[in-house]
């Protein structure tokens, strides 16, 4: 019986930890979690972000492009002129609400910080 019940930890272990790497991924780098931030504000465009954020617009760049390619954020061009370039929370984006809260609460439990 104790084999069966190490497997499933093994199984359950496995899973868990897959999933954090996965997320990792999604959120590395230094900017990520800032330009989520922003985004819970509403969308915004690049220089609103860069003005913001204090980051130049090589990393900006970077970070919009990487979370845009996961599926966090939405890029909406509107053709003036100059050209309108917005950037959004998608609802994949708004749903890490959740674990940005959970790991929130967790914080202040273990660490008596809001």
């Amino acid at each position: 019986m104790a084999k069966t019940s190490r497997k499933k930890v093994n199984t359950y272990d496995a899973v868990c930890l897959s999933s954090i790497q996965n997320i990792s991924d999604i959120f590395a780098g230094k900017w990520a979690f800032l330009v989520l931030e922003q985004l819970h504000i509403g969308s915004m465009r690049f220089n609103e972000l860069s003005r913001a954020l204090g980051i130049s617009t090589k990393s900006l760049t970077d970070t919009l492009r990487h979370l845009e390619d996961n599926g966090i954020i939405t890029r909406t061009v509107t053709p003036t002129v100059p050209v309108t370039v917005e950037y959004a929370l998608s609802e994949k984006g708004r749903a890490f609400d959740k674990v940005l809260i959970a790991m929130k609460e967790w914080n202040a439990e273990w660490n008596g910080k809001n």
